[in-house]
């Protein structure tokens, strides 16, 4: 060696900065990283979103947060484009809607049991007396004083309502466990009692299939007229809630409540929770 040779000089000297950043890794990588921040910032922008809604709706109801439903004595607040979150208010919307029609149905099927009996049809006083609430048979002169309160008129509304619209409305609403659990055991209960609707055994107020028939076969038009049209509701709301039932099962499922949930949410939040909107 050369006493002259620089012997620090060599190609692998340190001319790197330690400090500096780690050079750029593979392309696959970089890519990887934009879409995991692309997702962040998207989930960013939908929790934002999302306040921004629930604000909106908070100071809609202070302002306007009266009951308002039923319109003709309000006792409870109903508003889907105010308290349902966007993704669920056309499901919420439907339901509300069969509901509407189980109302109408209801209706039709009181005066089609009024036509049948009018028309003299074997049990057509039984049928009426039942479906405005009388519980025992009745001859053909209907007794004049029959129980309203407990009738299909009003009965079944009041109750539908309470046990199976308004808990799915609150669980979508509040998405708690609890709600789910009881509208699965009073929608099913409901949906048994359409079956039961459809059918149309004479003598009992419903005003279905075996009604409808024997109102054709006996030639007796308008309470055949009204039969089928009590019999197609009957049909359409029953159907229908089905359809729905399997679906928010679905929903129910895949977000993951259990029973345990359920009993927390009643041992925190108590019965009362039920009638409230936080």
């Amino acid at each position: 060696m050369s006493y002259t040779q620089n012997p620090f000089a060599s190609s692998h000297s340190l001319d790197t900065n330690p400090f500096d950043d780690p050079p750029q890794q593979s392309s696959g990588y970089a890519a990887a990283e934009q879409a995991r921040l692309e997702e962040i910032r998207r989930r960013e922008q939908d929790l934002e979103r999302r306040e921004s809604e629930l604000n909106t709706k908070a100071d809609n109801l202070r302002r306007n947060g009266r009951n308002n439903f039923p319109p003709f004595f309000p006792l409870v607040f109903h508003s889907i484009k105010d308290e349902i979150p966007e993704a669920s208010r056309p499901l919420i919307t439907r339901l509300y809607q069969l509901w509407l029609v189980l109302l109408a149905t209801l209706i039709v099927n009181v005066v089609a049991c009024v036509f049948i009996l009018t028309a003299g049809a074997a049990g057509g006083g039984s049928d009426l007396g039942s479906s405005i609430g009388y519980g025992h048979d009745c001859n053909s002169e209907v007794r004049g004083r029959l129980i309203f309160f407990i009738s299909y008129l009003v009965f079944i509304p009041i109750t539908s309502f309470l046990l199976w619209y308004r808990p799915i409305y609150n669980g979508y609403m509040k998405e708690q466990a609890l709600y789910y659990y009881l509208y699965f055991f009073f929608g099913g209960f409901h949906l048994v009692f359409s079956l039961y609707m459809i059918i149309g055994i004479p003598g009992t107020g419903a005003c279905g299939l075996i009604r409808m028939i024997d109102m054709y076969s006996k030639h007796l038009w308008v309470a055949a007229v009204l039969g089928t049209v009590s019999t197609v509701g009957w049909f359409v709301q029953g159907f229908g809630n089905t359809f729905y039932y399997l679906q928010i099962y679905r929903h129910h499922t895949a977000a993951g409540h259990t029973i345990e949930k359920a009993k927390a949410e009643l041992t925190t939040h108590g019965a009362k929770a039920y009638f409230s909107r936080g």
